[in-house]
């Protein structure tokens, strides 16, 4: 498979109106979504070239970050600084919910991987992969500035999805940022290492557990 047929996939991927598919063709939003899926297929692109040996495995997208960009743990504002730190000029910033420029999970993110490349112990690791066990963007009722805990059936969707990044990548260790996308991978029977996830005050465990587990 391709990565322009795995974004396709998704594209084409039905969901409940509990949820958005940032990629849809369809939807009102037609050349927002035209602009997450050129900017997933950048960074995948990017991320053939870079061989990630390591996968980190979010929940889902959040209102701040992947629904608006298309990149997982990317909101508006790590989207601008994308091209330095990974060396992709191809992004761009959807016109949609202009007020929204950061989101913390994406923030912490970051700059625990930029302190991963720069340090001499860890300076041959190679820049992980990012994705969610849930692909999609799952909302309260009515209220797509919002996010919720996808539920079991809807994390089943994602599993074909991440099956796909195994077999596009050569990744030997997958780790799951937090206990939603540590079950899903679990109840999936798919090898996995865990880290806490860093929303909520768990910056500081989630930095400690990526550290030891990237050395």
């Amino acid at each position: 498979m391709t990565i322009d047929t795995f974004i396709e996939n998704l594209a084409k991927t039905a969901v409940s109106p509990k949820v958005t598919n940032q990629y849809t063709h369809k939807t009102q939003y037609v050349t927002q979504n035209k602009i997450r899926r050129d900017n997933l297929q950048a960074y995948l692109h990017r991320m053939t070239a870079i061989q990630p040996q390591f996968m980190l495995v979010g929940e889902a997208p959040g209102y701040r970050g992947a629904r608006l960009t298309g990149i997982p743990f990317a909101s508006p504002d790590m989207l601008t600084q994308l091209p330095s730190r990974l060396g992709i000029s191809t992004l761009t910033i959807p016109n949609e919910w202009s007020h929204i420029q950061k989101e913390a999970s994406a923030t912490i993110m970051w700059e625990t991987l930029a302190q991963v490349t720069a340090s001499p112990e860890l300076a041959e690791a190679t820049v992980p992969l990012l994705w969610n066990a849930f692909p999609f963007h799952p909302h309260k009722p009515n209220n797509q500035q919002s996010n919720r805990r996808p539920t079991s059936k809807e994390l089943a969707l994602g599993r074909p999805f991440l099956q796909e990044l195994n077999n596009l990548f050569t990744i030997q260790t997958i780790i799951a940022v937090g206990n939603t996308a540590a079950q899903a991978l679990t109840r999936w029977d798919i090898p996995h290492e865990k880290v806490r996830h860093p929303s909520y005050g768990g910056k500081a465990d989630f930095q400690t557990g990526l550290f030891k587990l990237l050395a």
